[in-house]
């Protein structure tokens, strides 16, 4: 004789998880789906004082999904939030990945922004979108924007003061990130713009120590980093109009890979070397020239 189950409470939820994450009664009822109970047995065990008439079970469980891959997202796990995102015909082939990725998403950290990230990862669609357009594409490009220039986004179409005001208090969240990029290069008369041989890197991205410099001892070069090598190589070239044609494509370089990079110019990659390539052929050159140089003390020339 079968036997009846009884409801079981629904599953306390005052532990709270981390920020955005389902509570541990939604995720408890998820689970009991995944471990093939149907939505309306997992919902009524689970979630039944929560349930609204004419609330579909199947409804509540695909919002729980749903909020566990936004925040899977938010941690920058896109591995996760495809594992999640299925049809619920797959639930029992994906059951056990689903149920260790979400004990995993529990105990994810946050992740913090690091200079080099795409915009895309920490800002809205719509604002990215809008930056990305005029060829800001990592933090580090835009926390050179913000700074030099008080109303820096009238000049973008799309961000609007309201898009400004989010954007600011990501940086104002995450101070470090300005103050790696006040370190990327930083100008003895920062209110001028100056020539190349004036401005100061920190060590890290002078060249002193480039991942591609030769030997000391092998090098035929009397350059102790790449601003020497630089103005060497600019020696070797008597006319003066050749000089300058090649000091304004060296600066440019030199100012792409500190920003753009974030490292020497010794120590770029072959992959580097197509992204600036691709850079030099498109429009993000004449932004590079007339906005990114100033604001960093390049007296450079389109």
């Amino acid at each position: 004789m079968k036997t009846r189950q009884s409801p079981r409470e629904p599953v306390s939820s005052s532990c709270e998880g981390p920020e955005g994450l389902p509570d541990a009664a939604s995720l408890a009822a998820l689970r009991a789906w995944y471990s093939g109970q149907s939505s309306r047995e997992a919902v009524t065990r689970y979630l039944g004082g929560r349930k609204a008439r004419g609330q579909s079970s199947r409804g509540i469980l695909g919002g729980i999904r749903r909020q566990l891959i936004e925040f899977a997202r938010q941690r920058h796990r896109e591995d996760l939030a495809t594992l999640l995102d299925h049809p619920a015909t797959e639930r029992g082939e994906r059951a056990r990945a689903v149920l260790r990725a979400i004990e995993l998403l529990h105990a994810l950290p946050v992740p913090e922004p690091l200079i080099g990230d795409d915009i895309g990862r920490w800002l809205p669609a719509r604002i990215a979108a809008a930056l990305q357009a005029q060829g800001i594409k990592t933090l580090a490009a835009l926390t050179v924007r913000i700074p030099r220039r008080r109303r820096w986004w009238t000049a973008i179409p799309g961000i609007g003061a309201a898009g400004a005001r989010h954007v600011e208090a990501f940086f104002a969240a995450h101070p470090q990130l300005t103050e790696r990029a006040r370190a990327l290069v930083i100008v003895n008369e920062p209110n001028d713009v100056v020539p190349l041989e004036r401005i100061v890197v920190p060590h890290e991205v002078d060249g002193s120590k480039g991942a591609f410099r030769a030997p000391r001892a092998s090098c035929t070069l009397r350059a102790d980093n790449d601003y020497e090598a630089v103005h060497a190589w600019l020696a070797l070239h008597e006319s003066a109009a050749t000089q300058r044609a090649y000091r304004k494509e060296a600066e440019r370089l030199i100012l792409w890979a500190i920003v753009e990079r974030a490292r020497a110019l010794s120590s770029l990659t072959s992959e580097d070397a197509v992204a600036y390539r691709q850079l030099v052929a498109g429009f993000l050159c004449e932004r590079i020239c007339l906005q990114g140089a100033p604001m960093l003390g390049f007296a450079v020339q389109c």
